[in-house]
């Protein structure tokens, strides 16, 4: 008995640490989670996403300019001094955020937060380098999700449904039209305290903000870009590709702070089995033909979100029976669903979200997507919306959401695959 209440009292110490508090250290939020794994992680944030730029390609190029020259090292000499400590680097983009992150045995925080650090606030920015290895990893971005369906698609209905900020791709066009002086002025319009945020996972929070401290303590005091407030369009595109399935995307926007109806609308739409290589229970997965998939898609950003359903399949034919029956799952929710199905639903968002913050790179998402806004950062608080969603809020959600205009997209076989109408929206 002891040692059972011994281990909860553990287990509780742990869940304690593992909600984070944001602090600012030299004007910068730190936030940082220590459940004292052996592998530690620390990820600068920065609005800098997509969204944020003057022209369209800067973030991406600012992306892939991650980790070269600084005033402290040359891109070679952050390599190998990072393969000294057995640490990994990595720079990704969304459309509000950049991240970079390194990821390094327990207790080297201090060198790879100054590697991090270095780039924000002594980037280099070289014409060479520009020429040698970040042009080319921008037009393999491009390259990479013009050949994949499924980008495009989404892309395009980004595009679609907000047109200006969330709109703008996370890639740069075939021509982009700038240099690496361009990618230099955007950084030094981001890089700005108020802009940034530490986020650390298995580190102790006081040594970070001590560490950051330090390491920012030259980063520019200027207020960093703003952008207008998301509005929700929607319409239909199409676009001709020879690469991949036949896809369409069926989908509806919402503007205002993600919520949990949206969420929950968004598992009771997923067809996904609860078991592995088996067939979804619901009437969705039932009337998907063969060889046809249809995936869920929710995205959240802070001002807006984007659900509905990514309908593959080998042929235009199979795209417009999956459609139908996607259109005809998303009307369903409208009209109302038992309290079974409910039930389900908000079990099955609740377990995506927790599931998400139990991983490294969805915990930082999580926090991410508050610590800018001064939000609890608990995953605690996050899973507590759940807990109101009843039959009546659902319902109005989904309803709201399917009486508004849809944002539809082709891509594939243009001239055969179905238009908005023909699946019934």
């Amino acid at each position: 008995m002891f040692a059972a209440r011994v281990s909860a009292a553990r287990n509780v110490q742990r869940v304690a640490r593992s909600f984070a508090t944001a602090v600012e250290s030299s004007g910068v939020k730190v936030a940082a989670v220590d459940n004292n794994g052996p592998t530690s992680s620390l990820t600068v944030l920065v609005k800098a996403g997509s969204r944020y730029e003057s022209q369209a390609g800067l973030a991406n190029a600012l992306k892939n300019y991650a980790f070269k020259s600084t005033a402290k090292r040359t891109a070679l000499g952050t390599v190998r001094e990072s393969d000294l400590y057995g640490g990994v680097l990595t720079s990704t983009l969304g459309r509000e955020h950049l991240a970079l992150t390194a990821e390094f045995l327990r207790g080297d925080e201090a060198f790879f937060l100054d590697v991090l650090s270095s780039f924000v606030t002594s980037a280099k920015f070289t014409r060479h380098e520009f020429q040698e290895y970040v042009a080319p990893l921008i037009e393999g971005d491009a390259a990479a999700a013009a050949s994949n369906p499924a980008i495009l698609a989404i892309e395009l209905a980004h595009l679609i449904a907000f047109r200006q900020g969330l709109g703008a791709s996370l890639y740069a066009p075939s021509h982009p039209h700038f240099g690496y002086k361009d990618v230099q002025d955007y950084a030094s319009s981001v890089f700005t305290k108020d802009n940034i945020a530490v986020i650390g996972t298995n580190v102790d929070q006081a040594k970070v903000t001590e560490l950051v401290n330090k390491a920012f303590a030259s980063a520019s005091s200027a207020t960093g870009p703003a952008t207008s407030a998301s509005t929700y369009f929607g319409g239909e595109n199409r676009i001709e590709s020879s690469s991949g399935l036949q896809t369409a995307f069926i989908g509806f926007g919402t503007t205002g702070a993600p919520s949990a109806e949206v969420a929950t609308l968004a598992a009771y739409l997923s067809p996904s089995p609860s078991i592995k290589w088996s067939k979804g229970t619901s009437a969705l997965a039932a009337a998907i033909p063969e060889g046809a998939s249809v995936q869920s898609v929710y995205l959240p950003y802070s001002d807006a979100s984007l659900v509905g359903l990514l309908v593959q399949a080998p042929t235009a034919a199979g795209v417009k029976q999956a459609g139908q029956a996607a259109v005809q799952a998303l009307k369903k929710a409208a009209s109302g669903v038992s309290q079974e199905e409910l039930t389900s639903a908000v079990a099955k968002a609740k377990f995506a979200a927790a599931s998400a913050a139990d991983a490294r790179a969805g915990l930082v998402a999580t926090i991410g997507s508050k610590i800018f806004s001064g939000s609890d950062l608990s995953v605690a608080s996050t899973l507590s919306t759940f807990d109101a969603v009843n039959a009546s809020a659902f319902s109005k959600a989904a309803s709201s959401l399917v009486s508004s205009k849809p944002t539809y997209v082709a891509v594939g076989e243009v001239g055969s695959l179905p238009y908005a109408d023909e699946l019934g929206l």
